[in-house]
């Protein structure tokens, strides 16, 4: 079954090289990557949140989403499973783009691209969930056409990226209630002394 798994993701990394890659589809799929590095567009995007009172809660959610998601995915899942990356391993697949030195699965552009992207479709109206969406499964699909991702690599991070923006989401939401209550204890306190 693995093995069946690994000629598959290799098979459809071979087939983006040899028959979808062209200079105009490569110029713009390498700016879409770009975006990705750091998560810096959506550290952009959560930061920009913060600004009207309206979506701070957002944008809150947002940039915890990037730093569960760099703790799990980057931090512990890479390190747990030491994936090797695809053109360490497919003869002939040609990176385009100067090859990463971390460990594959999972992808941690795209795990951080679904992490906010799947919060911001959530939360925010749909003409602007919607392309943020959009946007995630672009910086996910460029890891594929760079060829620096298995197929796997890309889902897994879009699964992992979505069930990390409930995380962020629940886990905020708590820490407001736990905060709330909070300063309701503390003016109890107050009106009683």
């Amino acid at each position: 079954m693995l093995e069946q798994l690994m000629d598959l993701d290799s098979g459809f990394l071979m087939y983006i090289q040899e028959f979808v890659r062209n200079d105009a589809a490569t110029r713009i799929f390498r700016g879409i990557t770009t975006l990705g590095n750091a998560g810096a567009v959506w550290i952009v995007i959560s930061l920009l949140l913060l600004v009207p009172k309206k979506t701070r809660r957002i944008g809150c959610m947002g940039l915890l989403s990037l730093v569960l998601s760099l703790l799990f995915n980057n931090m512990l899942l890479k390190h747990l499973i030491a994936r090797s990356r695809p053109y360490d391993c497919i003869l002939g697949l040609i990176p385009l783009i100067t090859p990463p030195t971390d460990y594959s699965f999972p992808s941690g552009h795209t795990a951080a691209s679904f992490a906010v992207g799947a919060l911001l479709f959530r939360k925010l109206p749909k003409r602007y969930g919607i392309p943020a969406l959009v946007l995630a499964a672009l910086i996910g699909f460029s890891r594929l056409y760079m060829g620096v991702h298995y197929p796997s690599d890309v889902l897994a991070g879009a699964l992992l990226g979505t069930g990390i923006s409930y995380a962020a989401e629940v886990f905020w939401l708590a820490a407001e209630e736990l905060a709330k209550k909070h300063r309701f204890c503390k003016k109890r306190e107050t009106a009683h002394e």
